[in-house]
């Protein structure tokens, strides 16, 4: 793949060449006021696309790229996009009328004969929120309001699986869409500056993501990976309605010297692995367990093993959302809460959103409003 892509970057001549580092995002706890555009903040694989005349690339996050997992969108891209130009954007797996990261998460596969199966029977989609460059021009300098009245006109003849992101100055319909989105599989909103250039790397936008807290029991431990006596993170269950323990994430942020507070508290819940409501002879069963769930070619080559617990403390933490049965991110640690019942601890009582069908969502067109800026709450043009 290293000698692939050195061959395709040395044919390409654009006024920004890969890889590049995408602009990131700061949290804030609230949607901003100002002279901003909002956006909503799509739940995918940030990608950035390099295309110059027949050579195509998809860029990531980390600089290696993407294009041999998706080879449907490089005909698709091919197809919609100027010959030479340089977009930022977001590549996503809608299903069913909503965004499913996890089957997104199938196509990083080392088998090219996977990946073509995948690419026919869950097609991905791009969606695209910024214009870096195109022609022989460079747009990073430019202010964002700008750079964005340019991709809205190169994107005017697009056609899907490739989408322009609705975008809104009125904080008031950003509100509406943090709330309705939620359902499809979004992940809450985007603030950009609209005097801001393109800072790769930098967090110079805005983010707000939802957040929550649920009560879950701690059902065992990982040890620090450079101290095996401090605490490197927690395993989180809820009870099924079936009652059944299932694994729903980790929490894992806490400072050195409570790390090793927690281990030796814990010392005394540890519990034989066969007495573990996941221990090794329940996988059989089904019942998702940390290893099932976990163990797979994300995991880097890394042991994965855990400690079990006696399932009896009760933990609060703060997370944003679920994606199946399990967190999509990693937790927060908000307090241990010694006046819960671990059986209490169930799917009850998590917050679901309201569905959103995301289909009819991507299916409208931008020239449906001038150029594809959306202006109020039924005007949902992507």
């Amino acid at each position: 793949m290293g000698a692939e892509r050195k061959a395709t970057i040395g044919i390409m001549r654009l006024p920004v060449m890969p890889p590049v580092a995408p602009m990131l995002a700061k949290s804030v706890p609230r949607i901003p006021e100002g002279p901003l555009s909002y956006e909503p903040k799509w739940d995918g694989f940030r990608a950035i696309i390099f295309r110059d005349g027949a050579e195509l690339e998809i860029g990531s996050r980390n600089g290696k790229p993407l294009t041999r997992y998706f080879p449907e969108l490089v005909a698709a891209l091919t197809h919609n996009l100027p010959d030479r130009c340089v977009l930022d954007g977001e590549i996503v797996l809608p299903v069913g009328g909503r965004l499913e990261f996890e089957v997104l998460q199938q196509r990083i596969h080392p088998a090219a004969s996977r990946i073509a199966l995948l690419a026919e029977e869950t097609p991905a989609s791009f969606v695209a929120f910024d214009l870096l460059a195109r022609g022989g021009e460079d747009h990073t300098g430019l202010p964002f309001a700008e750079r964005r009245r340019l991709l809205e006109e190169t994107l005017v003849g697009a056609r899907p699986p490739v989408y322009l992101t609705p975008a809104t100055e009125d904080s008031v319909v950003a509100a509406q869409w943090f709330e309705q989105f939620e359902g499809a599989g979004l992940d809450g909103i985007i603030a950009k500056p609209l005097g801001g250039t393109y800072q790769p790397n930098k967090r110079s936008m805005f983010k707000i993501k939802h957040e929550r807290t649920a009560d879950c029991v701690v059902a065992g431990y990982r040890t620090h990976k450079n101290d095996d006596e401090s605490i490197g993170s927690l395993l989180l269950g809820l009870y099924t309605d079936e009652g059944e323990l299932a694994a729903v994430g980790v929490v894992s942020a806490f400072p050195a010297a409570r790390r090793k507070e927690l281990f030796l508290e814990l010392q005394p819940l540890i519990t034989s692995p066969d007495d573990h409501p996941w221990s090794s002879a329940r996988e059989s069963d089904g019942t998702r367990t940390p290893r099932t769930a976990e163990g797979s070619r994300w995991s880097g080559g890394r042991d994965l093993t855990f400690t079990p617990l006696r399932p009896e403390r009760v933990i609060e933490v703060r997370y944003d959302h679920l994606e199946g049965e399990r967190f999509r991110h990693t937790t927060q640690f908000s307090r241990f809460r010694p006046d819960r019942d671990p059986g209490s601890c169930t799917y009850a009582q998590l917050e679901e959103a309201v569905a959103f069908d995301l289909t009819e969502f991507l299916m409208n067109r931008p020239e449906q409003t001038g150029a594809g800026t959306v202006q109020d709450e039924s005007d949902t043009a992507l």
